[in-house]
């Protein structure tokens, strides 16, 4: 088997372990399938869980697809790329809870390959996984990023560090001047070496499930009342605003010809947006704004 069929092989596993793990510790809803093929090549499958009795929705996506032309947001990055084919496989999710006390969640594992007259002319990993809370508890900020730390320790000691702050980096709104939530890993274009790389990709997909759901088991059960859907529903519509004008993924797939439902099924289900909404001075609500910087969490 090829090392790209041994990526692809991994992450359909992934996203069937991802989705047995949401339907137990939803335990009401399951995932429905949605099997699409790509007309200029490839395709994948989309799993999407709705109205659950934690999770309001939560998708999660497999895609192995394939092209003659990069799109503008990534030839732009990548000049030396034009006129390359290229194939890309991922797993990539959104989780948004029902209960504002549970955060959301996103992870995102990938490979890319690109060839030219049959020879490769680049290949990389990329991913991570970040948290966006609504209500934060510094219990379950300190056991994400202690999760993360953990994984990366095996892969170098400033792994965590590097990746961490890139985050911190990516996940930012500039026009808002505030991060997306309290961070945790992001990769991209990491060609150290076939065998390491995979190696840090699997460890990132498969601690994604034990950084998430004991924060979910602390928290689905928290009582809450329409203040707090409301005030969850207006921090969604930061999760929109950077998912429609920052994100790569969202524009690579868009402007690839991707198929518009699976990408965009990250987008929360329900949302609001409010006209100069400020929080009342000392409320639970404005605790979220010192959370949303930048911030050494391990110490």
């Amino acid at each position: 088997m090829d090392d790209f069929h041994r990526v692809r092989d991994y992450l359909t596993g992934l996203q069937d372990r991802i989705c047995q793990a949401i339907e137990t510790a939803d335990g009401q809803a399951t995932f429905q399938e949605d099997a699409w093929q790509r007309a200029e090549g490839g395709g994948g499958r989309t799993r999407v869980l709705r109205e659950g009795a934690v999770f309001e929705q939560a998708g999660i996506g497999f895609s192995d697809v394939c092209g003659s032309k990069l799109p503008p947001s990534a030839s732009a990055h990548r000049p030396e790329l034009a006129g390359a084919t290229w194939r890309a496989t991922g797993v990539s999710l959104v989780f948004h809870p029902r209960n504002p006390y549970l955060p959301t969640t996103h992870a995102n594992v990938r490979y890319f390959r690109a060839e030219r007259d049959g020879q490769a002319v680049a290949a990389w990993f990329g991913g991570g996984f970040d948290l966006t809370p609504f209500y934060p508890f510094d219990e379950d900020v300190l056991h994400w990023h202690r999760t993360a730390q953990q994984l990366c320790a095996p892969f170098g000691e400033d792994r965590y560090a590097a990746h961490k702050r890139w985050c911190d980096e990516y996940f930012f709104l500039r026009h808002r001047q505030e991060t997306r939530g309290v961070g945790g890993l992001f990769f991209d274009d990491l060609h150290g070496g076939f065998e390491q790389d995979f190696a840090y990709l699997r460890a990132v997909g498969d601690g994604f499930l034990d950084a998430y759901l004991p924060i979910v088991a602390r928290r689905k059960d928290t009582p809450y009342g329409e203040r707090e859907r409301e005030f969850l529903q207006y921090r969604r519509g930061r999760y929109v605003e950077f998912n429609l004008v920052y994100d790569r993924g969202t524009l690579f797939g868009l402007q690839s010809g991707g198929r518009a439902e699976s990408i965009l099924m990250s987008l929360p289900p329900r949302v609001r947006w409010e006209y100069g909404y400020q929080p009342e001075p000392g409320s639970a609500e404005s605790r979220l704004a010192d959370y949303l910087v930048p911030r050494d969490w391990l110490g």
